[in-house]
């Protein structure tokens, strides 16, 4: 077992060869071909959908276990099936994006479709099994159902067509909050909470920023292959102050639910995370450079991507302290039920 090589690949998307690749135990191909790297945000959806379920006094860990893994596979599956899809229309070819800042193990001659297709199956039926789980547990709610079946719609047509007519980013919204975190939620609690949506934005709008500038970076080479993200229509100056109005959005957000008394102060704590916000808004002021910049990293996530790295980490720093204010908020209205009511 490569542990080391585990922890790299939950960190950056690694760049391997043909032979260190066939020396690698499965769980590290795993891991390399999902690009688990950016598993850790649809980890953070489910965990927010478990904190609200445990502050309404609905938390089951079970079905939150299943919930998370459920989820993960998914996106998982997803992710491979995303590489098959690209693969066969002939997006990966000419050295396009995805097979510069990581493998593509197809592409790259690392797995062939076959194998291919074989883990996103495994991998998919996986996620379905947690699903039939959840729904059985709630005894067979036909909600649970919808919720399901707008999953799976999401896993298949995300690469296609969705992405291909400016819908994957809308997609991309809709899945990490309504679907992850609130639908989540009715899975825990057993009821649906508008609420829980609402207060699910400030997250899901950080993880819309990293396909925003995911696509933002791909504008040139989306174009020339007719793939019409949303970038690609609204261009690269409106695209870029488009995310920068959703990064600044989250922390309104959250001051707003505070003062109606949803979130306690505790979630302040998601201003230590301004000073990151401070360094990357300007960087979305200017078009993106087209030659690396000094001192910013190459490959494993990296350049050529610019926009989709720094809005992940800025993703990940809000989204880290958001999920721990939500859980002092948590565990304060545990112990003390009438503070800021």
């Amino acid at each position: 077992m490569n542990f080391a090589m585990w922890k790299k690949a939950l960190q950056v998307i690694p760049a391997v060869t043909k032979s260190e690749w066939d020396a690698l135990d499965f769980v590290s191909k795993w891991l390399i071909s999902t690009r688990a790297a950016v598993l850790v945000m649809t980890f953070i959806s489910a965990a927010l959908a478990g904190l609200f379920a445990l502050r309404d006094g609905r938390f089951n860990l079970v079905s939150w276990l299943a919930l998370t893994l459920g989820l993960i596979l998914a996106h998982a599956t997803n992710n491979l099936f995303n590489d098959y899809t690209d693969f066969v229309r002939g997006v990966d070819k000419d050295n396009y994006y995805r097979t510069m800042y990581g493998p593509q193990p197809v592409a790259n001659g690392l797995i062939t479709i076959r194998q291919l297709l074989t883990t996103t199956a495994f991998t998919g039926l996986i996620a379905t099994l947690f699903g039939i789980y959840l729904i059985a547990v709630n005894a067979w709610d036909p909600i649970v159902w919808i919720l399901l079946g707008l999953g799976a719609f999401f896993v298949l047509f995300y690469t296609w067509p969705l992405k291909y007519i400016a819908m994957g980013e809308i997609a991309v919204f809709l899945v990490w909050g309504p679907l992850m975190i609130g639908g989540g939620y009715y899975v825990l609690a057993h009821q649906w909470d508008w609420n829980v949506i609402w207060a699910s934005l400030p997250y899901v709008l950080g993880v819309t920023t990293v396909i925003f500038g995911k696509h933002i970076d791909k504008i040139t080479v989306d174009t020339q292959k007719n793939i019409h993200t949303l970038p690609v229509v609204l261009g690269e100056k409106n695209s870029r102050y488009t995310v920068i109005g959703m990064l600044i959005l989250p922390y309104i957000l959250t001051i707003v639910m505070i003062i109606t008394k949803y979130f306690t102060p505790f979630m302040l704590i998601v201003v230590f995370a301004i000073p990151g916000l401070w360094r990357t808004m300007p960087l979305f002021l200017k078009p993106r450079p087209e030659t690396r910049p000094e001192g910013f990293p190459d490959g494993q996530g990296g350049w050529p991507l610019y926009f989709a790295p720094i809005g992940f980490a800025n993703n990940r720093s809000f989204g880290g302290l958001f999920m721990v204010g939500l859980l002092i908020d948590v565990i304060v209205r545990i112990v003390l039920p009438t503070f800021w009511r």
